[in-house]
């Protein structure tokens, strides 16, 4: 047979040098995808929130004492008006209160299954369970009125919904959002102490007006601090979660900026979701103290109006802080071999 230079003869020995090109190009493009991936285990298990029973415990003695405190403020004061004015007012209080506990307690059940709808149900029925508890509580404390039965009703109603959100199956987010709300919370306990100092710093007087002017200035400092708090705390919660992860179950990819925005605008977002739950169950006490007077008509307005603002600076604060935080962590972008080589 003829050897020419075209023939396919001589193509041959030429085959077997192309073949270790393309299995050296093959497996480059395998390990791109993988940092992308969501915090996980390394198994392919659901995420569990770390210190769930231990904030379930924390987060139910919370809503525990506001309870009591509610119980006592209403106890104290005189039948009928001034009960009416004291319980409208610790209604928000006591809502977010529920709406923490039994996302809290719903977690920690929920930690222990991973199919998503097993999680699911385990959490509403959880939350329900919570809602139950504490309506009872109410009812065999509180005196027997209509009143008493407002509170029963929106608490459990809120337990129900934070039962629901735990039941998401990216649960260290919603253990995040659970414990900056707590913290948020406290924090607005806190500051409390701190209310009339300020106000005589921003210029409250004898006037009507410079009284507004000055309450108006302490709350939006109350919520920039309590947004601040909130961030804090659910970038600490989310890295926290993200370590012990590792540790368990071996390497874990970081998680998205979206996880920490959404962590830190949870205390926000609760508070808005407790305006509508109370405006929606809790309609008619607040009715009944604004049919009070003109004077209460106002302050619940106003009041309304305040919890509203409050929740909207909490809302964009925690995120931002969140997100500062989690931007600070973040080392530059790693440079590939194959990017330093030339296009040709």
């Amino acid at each position: 047979m003829s050897k020419q230079p075209g023939s396919s003869t001589a193509a041959e020995p030429d085959q077997p040098e192309l073949a270790p090109v393309e299995a050296a190009e093959q497996p480059e493009a395998a390990p791109v995808e993988a940092p992308q991936q969501p915090a996980a285990a390394a198994d392919g298990r659901t995420p569990v929130a770390p210190g769930a029973l231990v904030l379930a415990l924390v987060v139910v003695g919370w809503l525990a004492a506001m309870l009591w405190s509610t119980r006592a403020a209403i106890s104290s004061a005189a039948a009928g008006v001034t009960a009416i004015s004291l319980s409208a007012y610790a209604l928000p209080g006591v809502i977010t209160a529920a709406l923490v506990a039994g996302a809290a307690v719903a977690l920690a059940v929920a930690n222990r299954f991973e199919r998503a709808t097993v999680r699911f149900l385990a959490a509403v029925g959880t939350g329900l369970l919570v809602g139950l508890a504490a309506a009872v509580a109410i009812n065999l404390t509180y005196a027997d009125n209509a009143t008493t039965n407002t509170i029963a009703g929106t608490t459990a109603a809120a337990a129900i919904i934070g039962g629901a959100l735990a039941g998401a199956r990216n649960a260290p987010v919603v253990g995040g959002l659970a414990a900056a709300t707590l913290a948020a919370q406290l924090f607005v306990v806190l500051f409390s102490r701190a209310r009339d100092p300020l106000s005589d710093l921003f210029g409250a007087g004898e006037s009507q007006q410079s009284m507004l002017d000055a309450a108006k200035w302490v709350s939006r400092t109350e919520s920039l601090l309590a947004g601040l708090v909130a961030g804090l705390v659910a970038f600490g919660y989310l890295t926290w979660a993200r370590r012990r992860a590792a540790r368990r179950d071996g390497a874990v990819g970081q998680p998205r900026w979206p996880a920490y925005l959404l962590a830190g605008a949870g205390p926000g977002l609760l508070l808005l979701l407790t305006e509508v739950i109370i405006r929606i169950g809790g309609r008619g006490l607040l009715d009944l103290a604004a049919a009070l007077s003109e004077a209460d008509e106002v302050a619940q307005t106003a009041l309304g109006t305040s919890r509203v603002d409050n929740g909207i600076w909490v809302l964009f604060v925690g995120a931002l802080t969140a997100l500062i935080a989690f931007g600070r962590t973040l080392g530059p972008r790693p440079v590939l071999d194959d990017e330093e080589e030339p296009a040709g």
